[in-house]
């Protein structure tokens, strides 16, 4: 028998070392972890992604899945239940970090079975829930955020990248800020910022295609 940790991370979520750490800290003995990083868990499902597929072929009868939470096994309520039946229907044991679940197949007493059941389509539920609200509350931000290209872009440069090119090439030659400003039009303090952070001035430029 194994215990493996199943570990979903999109860009901005904790990472999958937190996640692993956060299990053997409630006691699991983890045998091997296996993660996909950078994979939406609201778009894709579990056995399409690249290494969720890998779990259907790894977990044999008696082995136990670890997961943070369910909302780690499937898009929405429908794929995270369906995905928990199937390894209950090939005996794999799921049990999560948080809260302490356990979902076992292999009872047989009817109400048992009909706790654990309801118990799997409320989580589901739940985490569905949750995620359409993240998603949702993620899209309004951006969509908010576009609206204002200043907020979304940052400040437009009051330069062009002639003028950029320019300022560099002064300053490289060790000209004084107050000339080089003279010569660029340039005012500057943003000579001085060009000069301190010349990697995000130059963004700053490419942001806006200026």
């Amino acid at each position: 028998m194994q215990a493996i940790l199943y570990a979903r991370v999109s860009t901005n979520e904790q990472t999958v070392a937190h996640q692993e750490t956060q299990a053997r800290a409630a006691g699991f003995a983890i045998d091997a972890v296996v993660a996909d990083e950078g994979v939406s868990g609201v778009s894709t499902a579990l056995k399409d992604r690249p290494q969720g597929r890998r779990l259907f072929d790894m977990l044999r009868r008696g082995d136990v899945l670890v997961v943070r939470w369910v909302d780690r096994l499937g898009r929405n309520y429908a794929d995270v239940t369906d995905t928990i039946r199937e390894f209950m229907r090939r005996g794999v044991i799921i049990r999560t970090v948080i809260n302490g679940m356990v979902f076992d197949g292999a009872t047989s007493d009817p109400m048992q079975q009909a706790v654990r059941d309801a118990l799997i389509g409320f989580m589901a539920a739940t985490a569905q829930s949750q995620a359409e609200a993240t998603k949702e509350a993620q899209k309004a931000g951006i969509e908010h955020a576009k609206s204002l290209d200043e907020k979304y872009l940052g400040r437009k440069p009051s330069y062009n990248r002639e003028q950029f090119d320019a300022v560099v090439d002064a300053l490289g030659r060790g000209e004084a800020v107050q000339s080089v400003a003279k010569a660029t039009g340039i005012s500057r303090g943003t000579i001085y910022r060009i000069r301190d952070n010349r990697a995000e001035a130059e963004a700053a430029l490419a942001r806006w295609a200026a």
